[in-house]
Order: structure tokens, then sequence, then C-alpha cells
């Protein structure tokens, strides 16, 4: 291999840098982001359910509400709110739709789907002077015909799913696929292989596929499809030239279902942000503090490498709001929080390797060639070393948030993508725009001359500190038992806050009442109103201008609360009587189906991590892994409780960010067990442990600190709602923490010692990676 390769490699990393950059840049000026409705607000949109004729019921509206969150999913609306205003009413609140007509279209459609034998054919008399008039069981087809059709054979409830799809050597056009349910299959496969048996050109060969009364498909059978076979495997394809757009809307409409009762819209209006414009500075200014404070924590801690860091940090969250803006993300609250996550975890993959590289320059003698070459060995064996970390902690994040993302809903799935789009960028900030950067400077940069400024050369404080107790490590996990039982002393007493407190469950998952207001003055701060209601007691209401209006949604409330409101609104506002013009009770935005879907998705996701640690470390360090994740899980909870914070959609994320902080934090310490475990196998292994929990120290301090700096300064400065995500972030970021310290290192040491083995498995493998390691 030539000499000059490696650096043709870092040229050809550098180029790829470049133009990633500058298509992220070009995306950024361009692309106008979505905000969520607690940001900017959006398009509020009232549906009365049933008629004069059909009146619905709760269960029936509940039933409308779940059909229409599907199809608002399926219109690419994210983080939409739906919720049931009564008994009988539902209120859609859709962010960052650009075409409100097109939703108000598509929700206030029945979408019956019926499919029916076809009995007769003969020329439509709307085209044909002369013809008799349509008869009750007939419908055109849009060909000139009218079909006379048999009673309906299934209904839109034997639908599975639809999708739009084309094929090219079919012509222009698109079409759409149906899957039919395992019950409904044998009925379709019935009806096409009776019409099968007609002669061709007979039009009782055909079968009408027949949405809100209309024939939009009516196939007849090709001859392939046998008299008494018919179509098997339960698919279909709706055939007729459709737009890409067109296929893509019947689609939605077909998958979403039938609406149990009619649904008609009421009323339309624009709704503001529920977050003010001063808590959105406040926090905006708090984040900018933070981040001050991270970049010269890590200026002091790694000096040229942490300059380094703060430019692949910048490139990161560059590259990542590009690719949500491609997406059509929509910003939220709890996308804000996958966010931190993954922020937290570039900081910590760009740590990994500074600590590695010290490792390396601590190891490495010096040479002949002088400095220079003992830096690049430490900056290559640095990638190298904390390649398998980071690439672990990255895909155990992917698991999580890909689950996510394929079986949970509303602000969890948001959570998910948000989480994903971050992992995978913060991977090529750390191995590829902090490569480049970093080797370019240990090749010509000042560091090449002086190592000393690279930060690079030699053990840190924290690592110093530990190297004057050599015998801590063999010290540390001796007894592992007490650190189980304060672990568990601290988990029970984080669990007695919801036994002996309760829960502050927020408006999300108990519903509330939506009071609105009239005649309020055009240039009113609805933070004012915010800070008025917190003053009175009413710390939870959200608040939001609409049309002329000001809307405030409550937990339950008796009628002298709401009278409580009513004299802050009318303080506030300036207005004598503000009596709300509108007063209902609201269910939960977090209903139970998402509820349900989310613990679901959340159920695998734990599942997939245990199975990945299973098989990439052992069944033994996967098992401490998830255990000490349910501990933290408990302590957020039990916290969220004893300090009185609202248990809400923000906890959820803050919840799933814990997770993501704690697997993170347990996967980077046995990814050092499972090494030294390979190069120390007569060392006992709760000596092993208790290393490398030691060694990995100064990476666990120097990534807390860099996403504490953020959080304190949201919790500290922030505005509104955004506190409430900070403090939960920070309960997070320091239970994910310690429990790797206090209890998953420990359990896998008892575990062990009843089952010894621990590390073990993969060694063979593991050496024969060794030296490959990273492709940087």
């Amino acid at each position: 291999m030539s000499r000059h390769s490696p650096w043709r490699a870092v040229a050809a990393r550098a180029l790829l840098c470049l133009l990633v950059l500058g298509a992220s840049a070009a995306v950024l000026l361009t692309v106008e982001p979505r905000l969520g409705l607690d940001l900017r607000g959006g398009t509020q949109i009232t549906l009365q359910a049933g008629d004069d004729a059909r009146p619905a019921t709760v269960e029936d509206t509940d039933a409308t509400l779940e059909v229409l969150r599907g199809r608002v999913d399926a219109l690419g609306v994210a983080e939409p709110v739906l919720v049931r205003a009564g008994d009988d009413r539902i209120v859609v609140e859709l962010p960052g739709l650009t075409d409100p007509a097109e939703a108000v279209e598509v929700l206030g459609r029945t979408a019956q789907l019926t499919i029916h034998p076809v009995l007769s054919a003969r020329p439509d008399p709307a085209l044909l002077a002369g013809s008799p008039p349509a008869a009750e069981n007939e419908l055109p087809d849009g060909a000139g015909n009218l079909l006379r059709l048999a009673p309906a054979a299934l209904t839109g409830a034997g639908v599975s799913d639809a999708g739009p799809g084309r094929d090219p050597q079919a012509g222009p056009g698109s079409f759409v696929s149906i899957d039919f349910t395992s019950e409904a299959a044998p009925t379709w496969q019935a009806i096409t292989a009776q019409a099968a048996c007609a002669a061709p050109g007979d039009p009782s060969r055909r079968v009408a596929i027949v949405l809100d009364g209309t024939v939009i498909s009516s196939p007849g059978m090709v001859e392939a499809i046998g008299c008494g076979v018919g179509i098997a495997g339960g698919r279909t394809q709706i055939t007729g030239q459709f737009s890409a757009e067109q296929a893509r809307e019947l689609a939605v409409l077909i998958r979403g279902g039938s609406l149990p009762v009619p649904v008609e819209i009421i009323e339309q209006r624009t709704v503001g942000p529920t977050l003010g414009a001063a808590a959105i500075e406040a926090s905006v200014q708090a984040v900018l503090l933070g981040a001050a404070g991270t970049g010269v924590f890590l200026l002091l801690m790694y000096k040229v490498a942490g300059l380094v860091a703060l430019i692949a940090l910048a490139g990161y969250g560059l590259i990542s709001a590009a690719v949500l803006l491609g997406l059509g993300a929509t910003v939220t609250l709890p996308g804000l929080a996958g966010f931190v996550l993954a922020v937290g975890m570039a900081v910590d993959a760009n740590v990994l390797v500074f600590e590695r590289a010290r490792e390396e320059w601590a190891a490495r003698p010096a040479t002949r060639k002088g400095h220079q070459s003992r830096l690049r060995r430490a900056v290559d064996g640095g990638f190298r070393g904390a390649f398998s970390a980071i690439a672990d902690a990255g895909a155990t994040t992917l698991i999580a948030a890909g689950l996510l993302v394929w079986l949970a809903a509303g602000p969890v799935r948001g959570f998910g993508v948000t989480l994903a789009v971050g992992v995978l960028v913060s991977l090529f900030s750390a191995l590829v725009l902090t490569g480049v950067l970093l080797r370019l400077l240990v090749a010509s940069g000042p560091p090449a001359r002086r190592p000393r400024w690279s930060g690079l050369d030699g053990p840190g404080r924290v690592r110093r500190a530990l190297a004057a107790r050599p015998g801590l490590p063999a010290a540390l996990y001796r007894q592992p038992v007490r650190w189980v039982v304060i672990s568990g002393a601290v988990a029970v007493l984080a669990l007695a806050g919801p036994l002996i407190r309760g829960l502050d469950l927020g408006i999300e998952f108990t519903g509330g009442r939506l009071l609105s207001y009239e005649q309020v003055p055009a240039d009113l701060d609805p933070e004012q109103v915010r800070t008025a209601l917190a003053a009175a007691g009413e710390d939870r209401a959200v608040v939001s201008l609409s049309d002329g209006g000001l809307d405030v949604r409550t937990p339950p409330i008796t009628e002298a609360e709401r009278a409580g409101i009513d004299d802050v609104v009318a303080a506030a506002t300036g207005v004598a009587d503000s009596a709300p013009v509108r007063d209902e009770q609201v269910g939960p935005s977090l209903g139970q189906e998402l509820a349900r879907r989310a613990l679901l998705a959340l159920a695998l996701a734990v599942a997939a991590q245990l199975v990945y640690l299973a098989i990439r470390f052992d069944w033994r360090l996967g098992a401490a892994t998830v255990l000490a994740l349910i501990a933290d899980s408990v302590v957020l909870l039990g916290a969220m409780s004893w300090f009185g914070r609202p248990v809400d959609g923000i906890f959820l994320a803050a919840a799933l960010t814990t997770i993501g902080y704690s697997v993170n934090d347990s996967v980077v310490v046995f990814d050092r067990v499972r090494e030294m475990c390979r190069h120390h196998r007569g060392e006992p292994f709760a000596r092993v442990v208790g290393a490398a929990v030691l060694q990995t120290l100064p990476r666990t301090v120097a990534t807390g600190a860099g996403v504490a700096f953020v959080l304190a300064a949201l919790l500290l400065f922030g505005g509104g709602a955004l506190t409430d995500l900070a403090f939960a972030l920070l309960v997070g970021l320091l239970a994910g923490t310690l429990s790797t310290i206090t209890l998953a290192a420990p359990v896998a040491v008892l575990i062990d010692r009843r089952r010894p083995g621990a590390g073990s498995p993969g060694r063979e493998r593991a050496r024969a990676q060794e030296g490959n390691g990273a492709v940087m």
C-alpha cells in the first residue's frame, strides 16, 4: 500500500464532509421548519360526530377519533392532537399543515368501502338519450356504463392494509394495492372465482369496488384467473390511471377504514402556540448559555481536541437539523428531548475517542520520529479502540428508535424519528468529521509541533487521581451486595412517591376542560395569562390564542375553580365579563390506544436491546443493563412524584431518554469489561469490572457534564414546560449515569458468581477483529 494512501482516504472523507455540510446548509436556507403546536400553533378543526338519524355515543366518538388519528398520520402530519370534546365532538389540531383544506376534505369523508359482484351493465342514461333512469342498485362506472350491482359482499372492515404503487411496465399512472384480512380473504376469493366463470366480455365477469357510493374501479377477471379458483392470497389492485397523489389519498381513505358514524365539520380556525414567545426566547437563550458552558468545559478538558469536538458538534447540529427538515419532521418538546439525547451521544462519542487516544499515548513510548508520530498513532488508536463502544451504543439506540417509529404513534413516534436521525448523524459527526479534523491538525497543525496543545498527551486529572490508588479496582466491588442494597433502597424510596403522594397526571392522560373566551385584545400576550393562572394555582393550564379568542385547556376542575379562571382571564385581558363562550369536557390526547402502542413499542425495544446485548456481550451483562434501566425509570417516576412535576407527554419523552442514557452508559462500561476479559483472563471478574468502571470514569464525567450544562441552564433560565423537560432529563441523566456504577456493574458481578463466564462469549471473534477496529 502506498504511504500516501491514508491521507488520500482522509482527503476523500474531507470532501465528503464538505459536500454533506454544503447540502445541509442549502436545505436550512431553502426549507421552512415545521414547528409543533407547542412552538408555533396550527389549524384546529372541530367535528360533530353523528347526525339526527344516527346520534353518536361516547363509544362511537372514541372509535371515530381513532380512525381519524390513523388518517391524520397517513397525511404526513406529525404530532397531531386529537381529543374528544363532550360526548359527540372531536377537536383536531394539526401543526404545520400547509393545506388545511386537504385535511378538512379527508377528515370529513366517511370512506364507506364496499365490494360488489356485477350483475349486468348498460349505457349510462346521462350520456345516451332515451335510456331509462338509473335504478337504486345501478351506479355509473365512469366509462359511460351503468353497472347493476349485487348486494355488498365485503366492506372496508375486511381491509387490513392499502398502499399506492406503480408498475412502469404497465404504463403511466399509479395503482392502489389492497390487502384483505384473513377472515375476508376467502370471501374475496369466492367473489373472483364466481366472476371468472362468466364469458369474456360479459359484465358479470367484473367486480365493482365502491367508495362513498361511487364506483372507483370495476376490474374484469383476466384469463389467468380460472373459473371456480379466483384470486387467492387476499390481495388485489385497484387500477385506473391514478396520479401518484390520487393513489396516496385513496390508500389513506381505504386504510383508514370506515368511520363508525358520519362526521360534520362545524368549525375551523387557526390557533397559536401553547408556549409563549417569551418562554421560547428564554429557552433559546438558556440553550445557548448551556452550549457555551459545554464548550468551555470541553476546551479546558481537551484543549485543541475539545475545539475539534465543538466544530464537529456544530456540524452535527447543522446536518441533523437539515435531515429533520428534509423528512418534514415536526419540532416539538418531545422531539427536543430526543435531540438532547442525540447531542449527548455525539459528545460521548468524541470523548470516548479522546480518552482512548490518551491511553494510547501513555502506552506508546516516544520514537525516533518524535512526538508527531506518537500523537498520530495515539489518534489512530483512539478511533480504533472506541469504535466498538460507539457502534454498540448507536446500534442499541437505533433498535429502540426504530421500534418506536414502527409501532408507536403521536409524540412517541416523533421522539423515535428525532432520536434515530440524531444517532445516525452523531456517528457521522464523531467518526468522520472529527476524524478528518483531528488527523489534519495532528499532521500539520500546532499540535504536531507541541503535543501538549492537543489535550491528548497523557491521562487527565481524573485518571491520574485514580491511578494514585492502585488497590481501588479490586476493592470497588469486593462486596457488590452493598451497592445493590443501596440502589434498591433508592428505588424503593422513589417508588414510595407515587404510592404516597400519587402522580400529577397531565392533561394528555386525564383530559380536562376546554374554555374558549372571545373579545380579547388583539395584542394580548398569552404568557401573561399563563403567569396569572400559575399564580392562582392553575399552573398546569395550557393557554393559546385563536382567531380573535383565547383557549384555556385545564385538568378536570370544579365550577368554583372555573369561576376563578374566569376572574384571572378578566383581569389579564381587561374584559369585565369574561364568561367562556365554549365550555366543554375534553378527553385525553394520549388515549388508551396511544398508551397501549407506546408501551408495546417500549417493551419490545427493551427486549430487542437485551437480545442484542446478549449476542454482542453476554446475557449476564445484558440482564444487568436491563435491570439498571428499569431502576432508572422508577427513580425518574418517583422524582416527578416527590417534586410535584406533571407526568405528561414531556415525561414520556424524558423516560425514553433516560432509558437511552442508561443503556448507552452501560454499553460503554461493558465494552471495556469485554475487552479486559480478553486481555486479563486470570483476573477475578469483580476486579475486571471495577477496573473497567474506573477506566471509563473520565469519559462518564466529561459526557455527563457536557449535557448537564445545557439542561441546568434550561432548568434555571428556560420558560414554560421546557423547565419540566429539563428537570426530568437531569434526573434521567443522573440516574442513567450512576446506575451503571451502582447497580448494573455489581449485579453483573453477582450473576457471574452464580453463573461464571460473564464477558467470555465472543472472545475469539473479538480477537480475530483486534487490530482492525474502526474504519477511521
